[in-house]
């Protein structure tokens, strides 16, 4: 089932790009929507918009979980990861006490944004179209996570709203382009990156669909971003609105110059491709940028130069994920990165390369129709990476900052909070700290689990 013909010429493309690297002509990217610069009307109209775009069923959120959870110690994907949260909640997975089944965590915000988008547009709920929800998985990845949907009746929603579909492999090659046996009867295969989701959602047919369906904007980000707003409303409107953007980007600023995270900057596309005019977006990784570059200061803005980090949430228009998809089926138009490993094969390991293609990779193909928008890292990104007791992206950080977040939410409120660790509130409660105060005003919380902040009252 391989077309060798497209592995040759991605093979080969990707092994130009990696014996020639093209890491000096950038330059910083400054064409950043900053909050300080932004009016609560600015930002009202553009999330007026994003939920309309909504209501009417013309965006959608795709989620990105094919990764596992062996840095974390856990046998299960990373959306099934317990982080400690009082109710018990995980990414996706959460149990509320005996009896009462499972919640999702990621459901619960797709079932608020529902309605917060019904009441922003006057529509009638039963007018209101389901946010559609794509979510990539892995061939690790996919039984465990569709089960966890299954046994639960999907968390609320309608089955038809959540769509699973699964990212692949590309074999292993050695030096000169050979295919790697791994056993008599099968190729050695690694994992081809988040940045296939491009071929799968077209593989698949799904793109075809979406387009079908109405559906102009996908919404994207992946799974272990615990305060991750998924289809924030605020954020589409602006880049479908006001940038008309084929990509978008979410960023937050470095919390220090050292921070190993990739960084957004405007690089000279290459001669002949098919944005080679201008700079155009592009994620440099820290491995890539110069340290006495990482570390310069704007003395303008008192802002490093390159400030903007790469959070992996993303905005796509349907139509530009199509001409991509049909450049990268093409196969090497877009280079994917080169890994020179140890690969287990029948006669023993060997030295040969994988090849994988990250999300960002294809974004100078977007030209200059890109939107970046700073948002706060402290309510928005806490990423779960590394094993628990690790000082920064692990369980425990994630947790910490969920907890504090929603502490503030309830005080900003009216609410005091008196535990230490803060307090958990059910995204069915409040999606971003909206309409809290008729139910916290005036009341103390002194442990992290509060029944009022769990379950949203039963509509009459």
């Amino acid at each position: 089932d391989l077309d060798y013909g497209y592995l040759t010429r991605v093979f080969n493309a990707s092994m130009a790009a990696a014996s020639a690297p093209n890491f000096g002509d950038i330059e910083p990217a400054t064409d950043v929507v900053q909050l300080q610069n932004t009016t609560p009307s600015e930002t009202a109209e553009w999330a007026q918009h994003g939920y309309r775009l909504i209501a009417e069923g013309r965006a959608a959120v795709l989620l990105l979980a094919g990764g596992q959870g062996t840095r974390l110690g856990s046998s299960l994907p990373k959306a099934c990861y317990d982080i400690g949260l009082p109710s018990r909640k995980s990414l996706l997975q959460a149990r509320t006490g005996a009896g009462a089944g499972a919640v999702q965590l990621q459901a619960e915000r797709v079932l608020r944004l529902q309605r917060l988008a019904a009441a922003a547009t006057g529509t009638p709920a039963a007018a209101t179209k389901p946010l559609r929800w794509y979510i990539m998985t892995s061939p690790f990845t996919y039984s465990d996570t569709l089960a966890h949907f299954e046994a639960h009746s999907f968390f609320g929603l309608d089955p038809s709203q959540v769509v699973f579909f699964q990212q692949g492999f590309l074999p292993c090659f050695t030096e000169d382009g050979k295919l790697i046996l791994e056993t008599r009867g099968s190729l050695a295969k690694s994992p081809d990156g988040n940045g296939a989701v491009y071929l799968w959602l077209a593989r698949s047919g799904l793109l075809d669909a979406m387009a079908a369906a109405g559906v102009e904007c996908l919404d994207c980000y992946s799974v272990d971003n615990s305060l991750a707003r998924l289809g924030d409303p605020r954020f589409i409107g602006y880049c479908h609105k006001v940038a008309q953007a084929d990509v978008g980007a979410r960023v937050v600023a470095k919390a220090y110059p050292e921070e190993k995270v990739g960084v957004f900057a405007r690089r000279r596309a290459a001669t002949g491709t098919a944005a080679s005019t201008g700079h155009h977006l592009a994620v440099i990784e820290y491995s890539e940028l110069d340290p006495a570059l990482a570390s310069a200061t704007n003395p303008a803005t008192g802002q490093l130069y390159y400030n903007w980090s790469n959070i992996c949430m993303h905005y796509f228009s349907v139509e530009w994920l199509r001409v991509v998809a049909a450049q990268l089926l093409a196969g090497g138009g877009t280079p994917y990165h080169v890994a020179r490993k140890r690969i287990p094969s029948v006669g023993g390991p060997v030295q040969g390369v994988k090849l994988e293609l990250f999300i960002f990779d294809t974004f100078p193909l977007a030209g200059n129709k890109t939107a970046l928008m700073e948002v706060d890292r402290r309510a928005e990104f806490a990423p779960v990476k590394n094993a628990p007791g690790s000082t920064t992206d692990s369980p425990d950080t994630a947790r910490a900052a969920l907890l504090s977040l929603h502490a503030d939410w309830v005080r900003a409120a009216g609410g005091t909070v008196t535990c230490n660790e803060g307090v958990e509130i059910s995204p069915l409660i409040s999606y971003a700290g909206e309409e809290l105060e008729g139910i916290v005003a005036g009341k103390t919380y002194d442990s992290p689990l509060a029944s009022d902040l769990q379950q949203p009252p039963q509509q009459p």
